[in-house]
């Protein structure tokens, strides 16, 4: 069936049931290939079933933000939680519809897993939410106190324990029973993953994929003079995480090897554990009526522009994995169009037939997308970090501008990875001009929190 075919039969079937897997910190390494060494079968051949969306970026690139935007459907500059920190559904967001609530009352079922939101919720909110009472974890287990080089978050270690001592784990096969059940109601399912995100901590076997001599330090994307060209708040931003990188970079290159190898680790088992709930789906009785959402909540640096984490307005921490399978859908394609997570709310809206939620949503339907991945779409995809800082991304160039007035400006083209600042040349002009009326004209008061 094609994809526009999927989307036609799915609009005069009974309403569909979603399942939205979200991961934390997965770049672009294994997801887009652009490292063929990180092995991720379950969503490679999952790929092959649905519309990949290569140029997907995030609203924020951390995580609180990022969930926040993508669950109530607002961007950050008309919410004002720009950072790790701030706890916009006690303020902001406090009366705003969110995404599952917007499910559970057009009658859906709702079931949430695992990190969902960034911040727990009040106990009165997440009722109004989640049918079930949410187990979500936490980041463990932690590395041995020996195997940390900066607090408990900054290491790795090849976990020999139980796989049941990780949440992801725990929250996949609560999962996985739930769509093994009869259910009277449609469902949007919720799975959060902890992983690939710090401690790099994942059962021993996924260490095992990987020959360490071979992993690659530097990385592809780090030159030692690459931000000689770049702003002061730009080198601020990179600096947030500065001690990471002057341990795990060029100063240390077999500790740098270690750590990418312990990313690519993370990557496989998180892998494994959305796979595990993409099959137990494929093998229900719910698979023929199903739509599957897969998506990170930001990018992430290994040492690219010489950052650890993310943070950044670059391309490295901005571009998310961002895949959509629709019931019925065969042979996946990959859609080349600027897209926002943002933009996920009301997709589900529109593909759902939901009656939606009172507050206007900033994003759009990416169904025309995945009816023809080739549609001319004319939106770059905006990411914001922080009041006044911004970057926005259409297929060729990326164009950021910090709260001072300094700009970059990257041409994808020439420059993948990000090396040549051209915001000074005499093409600059035309280029600011074309995304001049994307850019936020106003920003809403910051809700507070850290960089980082």
């Amino acid at each position: 069936m094609t994809m526009a075919s999927a989307s036609a039969a799915m609009s005069r079937s009974a309403r569909p049931n979603v399942l939205m897997i979200i991961v934390d910190d997965m770049n672009d390494y294994g997801f887009y290939g652009t490292h063929p060494q990180v092995r991720m079968p379950y969503l490679d051949r999952f790929k092959k079933t649905a519309v990949t969306f290569r140029h997907a970026y995030c609203a924020s690139p951390v995580c609180n933000p990022s969930r926040a935007a993508v669950l109530s459907g607002l961007y950050p500059h008309h919410t004002g939680a720009y950072l790790n920190g701030s706890d916009p559904w006690d303020k902001t967001l406090s009366a705003i519809e969110s995404l599952p609530e917007c499910f559970k009352r057009n009658g859906y079922a709702t079931w949430g897993g695992g990190k969902l939101f960034h911040s727990p919720l009040p106990e009165a909110r997440a009722g109004t939410m989640w049918d079930n009472k949410v187990f979500a974890g936490g980041f463990g287990p932690f590395p041995p106190e020996k195997d940390q080089l900066q607090g408990k978050f900054w290491g790795w270690t090849p976990w020999e324990e139980p796989d049941s001592e990780f949440p992801d784990v725990v929250n996949a096969d609560a999962a996985i029973q739930f769509l093994q059940q009869e259910h009277d109601r449609p469902f949007f399912l919720a799975y959060g993953l902890w992983r690939p995100h710090t401690p790099f901590t994942a059962p021993k076997r996924f260490f095992d994929l990987y020959d360490l001599g071979k992993i690659e330090a530097p990385v592809a994307g780090y030159r030692d003079n690459d931000l000689d060209d770049v702003p002061a708040m730009a080198k601020e931003l990179a600096g947030v995480f500065g001690a990471r990188f002057d341990l795990c970079g060029p100063s240390n290159l077999p500790r740098w090897r270690e750590f990418v190898r312990a990313y690519y680790a993370c990557n496989s088992f998180a892998d494994w554990n959305a796979g595990r709930v993409i099959e137990a789906l494929d093998q229900s009785r719910h698979a023929e009526n199903t739509i599957v959402v897969f998506w990170s909540d930001n990018g992430y640096h290994c040492g690219e522009k010489s950052h650890w984490e993310k943070s950044t307005l670059w391309e490295q921490a901005a571009l998310t994995p961002l895949a959509i399978r629709l019931p019925g859908m065969e042979g996946g394609g990959e859609c080349p169009r600027p897209v926002n997570t943002i933009d996920l709310f009301p997709t589900l809206v529109d593909l759902c037939g939901l009656t939606p939620p009172s507050h206007a949503l900033d994003g759009t339907s990416l169904r025309p997308l995945l009816e023809n991945p080739q549609t001319a779409w004319d939106r770059p995809a905006l990411t914001t970090y922080g009041e006044g800082m911004l970057s926005l991304r259409d297929e060729r160039f990326r164009f950021i501008r910090y709260a001072d007035g300094s700009e970059e400006i990257y041409d994808h083209d020439a420059d993948p990875r990000e090396f040549a600042n051209i915001a000074s040349r005499p093409e600059a002009a035309e280029i600011r001009r074309r995304f001049a009326p994307w850019a936020p004209a106003e920003w809403a008061p910051s809700l507070g929190g850290r960089l980082g």
